[in-house]
């Protein structure tokens, strides 16, 4: 397939890929992560308890519990409703987070294959 066929490719033949690419993960797939954005654990916390209740907070207050969350695609409309809910409470700071993280929500929305990983380092 050459480049103009690859960006004529039907949905079907994209989501194949994807698919592809979903079963290589961890089997010769190599994810390049690198940090999009640092928040210290405690204001990071405090930051999300201002989230409305429900999927989006559940979702990234898993970090305490597990460490690492994986936020995709089936994550985005919850995160964008959840962000939206609780602009109003946002302090400045918290403001650019949320907008940051709303660019990245917007990239998974257009291309399936990103997703972004939330881990506490110490």
């Amino acid at each position: 397939m050459d480049e103009k066929d690859e960006k004529d490719a039907p949905p079907r033949v994209k989501q194949l890929e994807y698919y592809a690419l979903a079963i290589g993960h961890h089997i010769g797939v190599v994810d390049c992560l690198s940090p999009v954005m640092v928040i210290d654990e405690e204001d990071y916390f405090q930051w999300i308890s201002k989230l409305p209740r429900g999927k989006a907070r559940s979702k990234l207050e898993g970090l305490a519990r597990w460490g690492e969350v994986e936020i995709n695609k089936e994550h985005v409309s919850p995160l964008v409703a959840a962000l939206a809910g609780a602009a109003s409470s946002f302090l400045p700071e918290e403001k650019q987070w949320a907008g940051c993280l709303l660019q990245h929500l917007q990239s998974i929305g257009k291309e399936p294959a990103i997703y972004l990983v939330v881990r506490l380092t110490k």
